[in-house]
């Protein structure tokens, strides 16, 4: 009796620590990098007939900069997703691979300096974030001043003439950014902290009208109009339909995660139909992209030649399942789009429908994990700013992938670390930086991470 008495009162074996992953982590990083050098590799042999001269320099660089961003992870986010990191350096490193055989068909207009330089400056802004922000819900406190920033960065490029027929671009001295890749994250900051503090009103008040759909009292709609209405405004304003969508999709696919009303979604898609079919009908430049996506070979029916979306639709069908090979493909035809808008298409041409398919599902693992934290993280917040910074990426996958492809009319943007632009891969870094810490705090053994005491968990 007296042991089985010692036996019951034994402290109960401690609960087992969650693993770092650490080293798995790293090990990803090395075959990132190495498939990276291989496409280097295999691009120089196709244009040039031998192995590029700066393979050596090249590898150092790449090596020495995955190393540090991973050392910054293990030390300051040690529980963090282990794929975050190596997917975004390979998605990085395809994109130079890519715009570096663009710059050989082109060589007048060379940009995989400029684009390695901005690439640099990213893992740089990853590091810092990642090192010095050791709590997100410290940013919970900047809501406002977020929303504020994001209008004047949305507003700022009407002030500037048009490239390409839209008002997008910021052009100080020989230095040129889009503001709106920036206001992408402010907004997804601010819509996190204004739907965390509203989203019982939201999801609850209101009289019902049709059924069960309930017609919001205008202090709680009010905000949700006014989205509407920039997003319109940033469409007619600067011509740029891939922007009004983004933001104005991010704060609907929001607000359905934080009320779990489906209504929203419909309600989201006819605001935003509505929007798009007006602009559509009455601005020129939107009113063109539209008709060359409902007839992308009327220009050569014309007489005139095939146009960029003709061109991107011959270069996917070029490749075939496997692809022609990198630096063996005819892209370049494109035009000026060919590293930015359309570089999707040199993709699919030389890596074919396989390439493609691995390209895809990279984003789709990006956006898989950024939900995966946003689930496992306790504060309202965080659940939420982790779902609006993996929305982004694929909101802005969707709306590239299918206007290249010919789904949907051409919008204008950037694809996440393979384009040509380094505003997009700045902010791109930054939001990976930021999902590897809200991932490091849904990770850590103790709820709520090092900041303290669990937060309220959502109701």
């Amino acid at each position: 009796m007296t042991a089985l008495t010692a036996q019951a009162a034994e402290p109960a074996p401690p609960a087992a620590r969650p693993p770092r992953r650490r080293g798995a982590e790293l090990a990803l990083l090395a075959g990132a990098v190495a498939t990276v050098l291989l496409g280097y590799v295999c691009s120089g042999l196709a244009v040039h007939g031998r192995l590029p001269q700066d393979t050596g320099r090249y590898a150092l660089a790449l090596g020495t900069a995955a190393l540090l961003a991973h050392l910054a992870v293990r030390l300051r986010a040690p529980y963090a997703d282990p794929l975050l990191l190596p997917i975004a350096v390979l998605l990085n490193g395809l994109g130079l691979v890519l715009i570096a055989r663009l710059d050989a068909a082109a060589p007048g207009r060379p940009a995989a300096g400029a684009q390695l330089v901005w690439s640099a400056l990213g893992l740089l802004l990853f590091t810092a974030v990642v090192v010095l922000m050791r709590d997100h819900r410290v940013l919970q406190r900047y809501a406002y001043v977020s929303a504020a920033a994001a209008l004047l960065l949305m507003l700022a490029p009407v002030l500037f003439p048009p490239v390409n027929g839209a008002h997008i671009w910021v052009r100080v001295g020989g230095l040129s950014f889009q503001p709106g890749e920036f206001a992408k994250v402010l907004l997804a900051l601010f819509f996190a902290a204004y739907l965390a503090a509203n989203r019982t009103a939201l999801a609850l008040t209101g009289r019902p009208v049709l059924g069960r759909l309930r017609l919001l009292p205008g202090r709680v709609l009010a905000p949700i109009l006014t989205i509407w209405l920039l997003s319109v405004g940033v469409l007619v304003l600067e011509r740029d339909l891939g922007t009004s969508l983004l933001f104005f999709g991010l704060f609907v696919v929001m607000l359905f995660v934080a009320t779990g009303r489906i209504g929203w979604i419909a309600v989201g898609l006819l605001l935003a139909g509505l929007g798009a079919y007006a602009v559509a009908a009455f601005e020129p430049h939107v009113h063109g992209r539209v008709e060359d996506w409902l007839n992308p070979f009327a220009s050569i029916e014309e007489g005139r030649g095939p146009g960029q979306l003709a061109q991107s639709l011959f270069a996917f069908g070029a490749g075939g399942f496997l692809g022609t090979g990198l630096g063996l493909g005819h892209s370049a035809l494109i035009g000026f789009a060919a590293k930015s808008d359309f570089i999707l298409a040199t993709a699919g041409e030389e890596l074919g429908l396989a390439g493609l398919t691995a390209i895809l599902l990279l984003y789709g693992l990006v956006v898989a994990r950024g939900f995966a934290a946003g689930l496992a993280l306790r504060d309202p917040f965080g659940r939420l700013l982790a779902t609006g910074l993996a929305s982004i990426v694929a909101l802005q996958v969707f709306v590239i992938a299918g206007g290249v492809t010919g789904l949907i009319p051409l919008t204008g943007m950037a694809m996440p670390f393979l384009a040509q632009g380094g505003s997009s891969v700045v902010t791109n870094w930054i939001i990976v930086a930021l999902l590897i810490r809200l991932s490091d705090c849904a990770g850590r053994p103790e709820p709520g991470g090092p900041a303290g005491p669990a937060p309220e968990a959502v109701p």
